[in-house]
C-alpha cells in the first residue's frame, strides 16, 4: 500500500496494509476529512477493549517556536490510496447511554453549566447547512481547533475539540490524526480557536497520545477516533482556559447534528472554522458510520460533531468526529459510532 503526502511517496508494512493489497478489488478508495482514507477491514471485535496509548516525546523546539504561523498554514492533509475488499462489519460494541454535560471556562471565572443542553430543533433558513463558516460565536469558537503534527517528516494538520474532562486536558480527534501507518505522529499540538495563523488561546503540546484498540491495531475506519492528553500551559489547564463540550455515547443513529472542522482543501483554506449541520443516516456501504451532508475537506478530520447542540451557546454533547468521505460520493462526510470503545478511549484519556 502507497501512501502520498501531496504527493510524496511513502510505504507503510502494518499487517492491514498487506492484507488489503492482497485483496486490491478495486472499490476505489475514500476521500478522508483529514487524508484519504482507505477502507480498511474490520476486526471482528466483539467487546470493548482497552485504549491503546504513546507517550509523546519531548519536542525538538517548543511548541510555539516550531508551529510557527507559517507552518501551520503551509501543514497539509495526509493522502492516503488503498482499495479494499468489502467484507461485512461487525457491529460496534455499545451498552447503555451515556451523557456527559458541558463546561464553560474557568478562567475568568464563569457560571459552569449544570446540565445537558436540550436538544435544538432545526432552525428554517439555517439547516440543514452542508458548508460554510460559524458566524454563531458561542463556546464552540473556543473549544473546537486545529491539530498540528508530524507524519512521515512532513508538517500536517487535522482538527479537534476539547471536552469535560476530570484531567481538564483531554481532547478528542480522529484516530488518524494521532496515528497512520503504524506510526504515532509527532510534534503533536492542539490549537484551540485558530484562525488565520493566530492561535488566540495558545499552543497545547500533547502529553500523550490515545487512540481506540482497533484503529491502533488495524486502522479499522469504524473505530478511528483518537484523543490527547495534553499538557498545561502558562500554569493553566485546557478546560480551564477554553471550556469543555459535553458528551454521548450509545445515543443511537438518524439524528440531528452539527459538525465543525477546519478544512484547508480546496475551496476551503484552513483559516475559519466551517460547520454542516442535519439529520445524520447509517452508511449503507462499508462501515458503521453515521453519514452527513457535508463538503468539509482535507484537514477538518477529527472535527466535532455535536447532538442536542444549542447555537445560542455554541455547546454541545460530542457524538463523533470527521472522519471520511467516500470519493465516487461527493459532499457527504461520515463519522464512526460512539460506543463501548470510544467511551473506554474517553474514560482512560480523562483519567490519565
Amino acid at each position: 500500500m502507497r501512501r502520498t503526502v501531496r504527493g510524496i511517496p511513502a510505504v507503510h508494512g502494518t499487517p492491514a496494509a498487506h492484507r488489503a493489497h492482497r485483496s486490491r478489488a478495486a472499490l476505489g478508495t475514500l476521500t478522508a476529512a483529514g487524508t484519504l482514507l482507505a477502507l480498511l477491514l474490520p476486526t471482528g471485535s466483539a467487546a470493548a477493549t482497552p485504549p491503546s496509548s504513546h507517550r509523546s516525546p519531548a519536542p525538538r523546539t517548543a511548541p510555539g517556536a516550531f508551529w510557527t504561523a507559517e507552518r501551520m498554514r503551509s501543514a497539509v492533509p495526509l493522502d492516503l490510496a488503498a482499495p479494499a475488499k468489502h467484507a461485512p462489519t461487525t457491529a460496534v460494541p455499545r451498552s447503555a447511554p451515556l451523557k456527559v454535560a458541558p463546561t464553560l471556562p474557568q478562567l475568568p471565572q464563569l457560571p459552569q453549566a449544570s446540565k445537558a443542553p436540550s436538544a435544538t430543533p432545526l432552525l428554517p433558513g439555517t439547516l440543514p447547512q452542508a458548508g460554510g463558516p460559524w458566524t454563531g460565536g458561542g463556546a464552540v469558537t473556543k473549544t473546537t481547533g486545529r491539530v498540528f503534527f508530524t507524519y512521515q517528516g512532513r508538517t500536517a494538520s487535522c482538527s479537534g475539540d476539547a471536552v469535560t474532562s476530570g484531567n481538564k486536558s483531554t481532547v478528542l480527534t480522529a484516530g488518524h490524526c494521532v496515528k497512520l501507518g503504524g506510526v504515532w505522529h509527532t510534534d503533536w499540538v492542539f490549537v484551540p480557536g485558530y484562525h488565520d495563523g493566530e492561535a488566540p488561546y495558545g499552543k497545547w503540546p500533547a502529553a500523550k497520545t490515545l487512540s481506540t484498540p482497533q484503529w491502533t491495531a488495524s486502522e479499522d475506519i469504524n473505530y478511528d477516533v483518537g484523543a490527547a492528553v495534553v499538557a498545561p500551559l502558562d500554569g493553566k489547564k485546557l478546560t480551564d482556559v477554553v471550556g469543555g463540550q459535553g458528551l454521548s455515547f450509545n445515543s443511537g443513529y438518524s439524528k440531528a447534528m452539527y459538525a465543525f472542522g477546519f478544512p484547508a482543501a480546496a475551496p476551503y483554506d484552513g483559516s475559519k472554522l466551517i460547520y454542516c449541520s442535519g439529520t445524520t443516516f447509517k452508511d449503507p456501504l462499508f462501515s458503521g458510520d453515521h453519514g452527513l451532508a457535508c463538503n468539509m475537506t482535507g484537514g477538518s478530520s477529527g472535527g466535532p460533531w455535536f447532538t442536542a447542540f444549542d447555537e445560542k451557546t455554541g455547546t454541545g454533547l460530542q457524538s463523533s468526529v470527521n472522519s471520511f468521505g467516500y470519493q465516487f460520493w461527493p459532499n457527504t462526510m461520515f463519522g464512526p459510532y460512539f460506543g463501548d470503545d470510544a467511551k473506554n478511549l474517553y474514560t482512560t484519556a480523562q483519567s490519565s
